[in-house]
């Protein structure tokens, strides 16, 4: 992150997604890149995947909350020169997932088989005595599971490679 970046990259940490708002698209790891040339600032955004419902949405908030503090030339680009992966994801946005009720997704170097999902760490209450009951959950980034200890239903973040 350059210095004279810094202010932009604050300002992007307060655009939440809209399909999980505690997280950032900063902590998201959507944004990948910007670059400020005096008055001209430029976001590369690289989408969780290639048909998100949200990305126009993101980039137009992206926009909004660039213009509502001073800057005057804002440009979005989204890019997929480099694919998104759940590996993008902070410390800080994996901790604001679990506060939100959905277990973050496990490194990708752990996900070699889809049966490393059946028993993930429930949110709730910290065990993994659970099941998972479908691999599509209400976005395509998540799936259902059922904690036999808490008796309680939850979403992943799936690991996405």
């Amino acid at each position: 992150m350059e210095a004279n970046t810094d202010q932009i990259w604050k300002l992007l940490d307060e655009v939440k997604d809209p399909e999980i708002p505690v997280l950032s698209l900063v902590d998201l790891g959507v944004i990948t890149h910007v670059e400020q040339n005096n008055e001209n600032v430029r976001v590369e955004m690289t989408p969780t995947f290639v048909g998100c419902p949200a990305l126009d949405y993101m980039k137009q908030e992206v926009i909004e909350k660039l213009l509502n503090n001073g800057y005057t030339n804002v440009e979005v680009n989204i890019s997929f020169s480099t694919p998104w992966n759940s590996d993008k994801i902070s410390e800080k946005g994996k901790k604001a997932l679990q506060q939100f009720g959905l277990a973050p997704p496990m490194p990708n170097s752990l996900f070699t088989d889809i049966s490393v999902l059946e028993h993930v760490i429930c949110p709730r209450c910290n065990t993994n005595n659970t099941e998972l009951k479908n691999p599509f959950g209400p976005t395509l980034c998540r799936s259902i599971h059922y904690c036999h200890t808490c008796k309680e239903a939850f979403e992943q973040f799936k690991p996405i490679q």
